[in-house]
């Protein structure tokens, strides 16, 4: 059974727990505290040395680090990943896309606004520079989804499954989604898919 160490509310760690979700693929979580430092731990670094969640310990021992890794892997040779080399291709594009343009700044966002609020003031002139890049990367979706039931050939994939785990809460971070009625129809979508969960369920399941 592959083991994955998570936290609660992440993003990255939610869209790994839904793939496995969705593939009914059986996996023991472990929940970390963050917000204690408990990343940081000599425990978990031993673990973990990069100290960062989520990490996935696959059944038979290898270990992965990086969330859009984790997708890719446990997707392969599934329906949730094309065998289209082209469409393949943008799967991973837009995976790319999603730790670069989108998920540095809808998730600090969303965590200084309604995780930690108590730094808000202090981080209000990043938060704006981060609302502007999120919102410029939420438009960029919307463009393409207005055109487009999902991400990568008209059909769910594991795209969309990585680029769902932080626009799911991104009004948390004070993002107008009524400003996207594409994206919003797409996320609306996605929840409707074969043994959707949502974030917090599959966080507080055991």
């Amino acid at each position: 059974m592959h083991t994955l160490y998570t936290t609660l509310g992440s993003g990255n760690c939610y869209k790994v727990q839904l793939l496995m979700h969705q593939l009914n693929i059986p996996f023991r979580k472990i929940n970390i505290d963050v917000l204690s430092g408990e990343t940081k731990s000599p425990d978990y670094l031993a673990i973990n040395p990069n100290g960062k969640v989520p990490f996935l310990i696959l059944s038979d021992g290898r270990m992965l680090g990086e969330s859009n890794a984790m997708l890719l892997h446990l997707a392969e040779g599934t329906e949730f990943m094309p065998e289209d080399r082209f469409e393949r291709t943008r799967v991973y594009e837009w995976l790319f896309w999603e730790q670069s343009s989108h998920e540095p700044f809808i998730s600090p966002a969303r965590f200084w606004i309604a995780i930690m609020p108590e730094g808000r003031e202090e981080k209000a002139e990043q938060i704006a520079q981060w609302q502007e890049r999120g919102n410029q990367a939420l438009k960029f979706m919307d463009k393409h989804l207005s055109r487009h039931d999902f991400l990568v050939g008209d059909r769910y994939s594991v795209a969309d499954i990585g680029l769902y785990g932080y626009t799911c809460v991104a009004h948390q971070g004070e993002f107008d989604m009524s400003s996207y009625p594409a994206v919003s129809a797409w996320l609306n979508r996605i929840e409707q898919t074969t043994h959707y969960s949502p974030m917090m369920d599959l966080a507080q399941a055991a």
